[in-house]
């Protein structure tokens, strides 16, 4: 916070050192050459516009950007004690640094503050999620969906719940539901914002497999073969299968999809 002040200051004082000079320096013009006011124009000079001042949100918005974590919780914690989105945010920058009993308590406050702060509610969902308490986290995020239910990045979230718990029927559902409101839902990776979406997985290979299938299905072939690759780097084996399922029978012919089964790739 400092060196940003400083660093406004000492361009202001950048700005101010030419025109100093400039009146040092420029001989002074007699007063009947002078530039005569126009009738209707004011001879006051405007005084110059005061620098913007940066609220505590913004500051931490900064810090966020800059990774500077627990900084941006700081910033943040100076704003208006009442307000939902900074307790979020807040919640976020402790959960970014893996604190999560923190970021678990900031994001209750938000939806004390205001209870139908679907993105609050998803975040606590996620902190559960983190600690494998996949029912509640399910349970947080049907709550986010009941006053939000156009949120892609919720939807994706119940679909990381269920197939956590094995559920890969109502997980492909919730995939499905996501890519019908933002078929780029799963390529966003921000990591800023108000609303976290989940990105740990532990089957990546399976996790894979049902995107690449979910893309399939809306028609996204490009898409479908790019998860379809992912899955084998991370150690799909059947093969088998992906030949049979009859969500890929579009790309039965296709060059690229022959070239996927026929290779070995480098598992990473």
């Amino acid at each position: 916070m400092v060196s940003l002040f400083c660093f406004v200051a000492l361009n202001l004082a950048a700005a101010q050192a030419p025109a100093a000079v400039a009146s040092q320096s420029t001989p002074t013009t007699p007063s009947s050459f002078r530039d005569e006011p126009k009738p209707g124009q004011s001879s006051t000079v405007q005084p110059p516009k005061p620098a913007p001042v940066i609220s505590p949100e913004m500051r931490g918005d900064i810090l966020m950007a800059r990774k500077m974590y627990r900084e941006a919780a700081e910033a943040y914690k100076e704003g208006p004690k009442d307000s939902a989105v900074l307790l979020n945010k807040t919640g976020i920058a402790y959960h970014q640094m893996l604190e999560l009993a923190p970021a678990e308590k900031y994001y209750r406050l938000a939806t004390k503050v205001n209870r139908e702060y679907a993105e609050a509610i998803n975040n606590l969902g996620t902190v559960y999620y983190a600690r494998k308490s996949y029912r509640r986290s399910i349970s947080e995020y049907k709550k986010a969906l009941r006053i939000n239910p156009k949120s892609a990045s919720i939807w994706s979230n119940l679909g990381m719940g269920y197939f956590a718990r094995k559920d890969y029927k109502r997980a492909d559902e919730s995939w499905q539901q996501a890519m019908t409101l933002d078929p780029d839902v799963f390529e966003n990776h921000s990591t800023q914002g108000v609303l976290l979406q989940e990105r740990s997985v532990e089957e990546r290979a399976k996790f894979h497999y049902f995107l690449a299938e979910g893309y399939a299905k809306k028609g996204q072939n490009e898409r479908a073969l790019l998860y379809i690759r992912k899955a084998l780097e991370e150690g799909f084996k059947d093969r088998k299968k992906l030949q049979e399922d009859p969500a890929f029978a579009a790309l039965q012919d296709l060059p690229e999809f022959k070239q996927l089964l026929a290779m070995e790739p480098r598992v990473l």
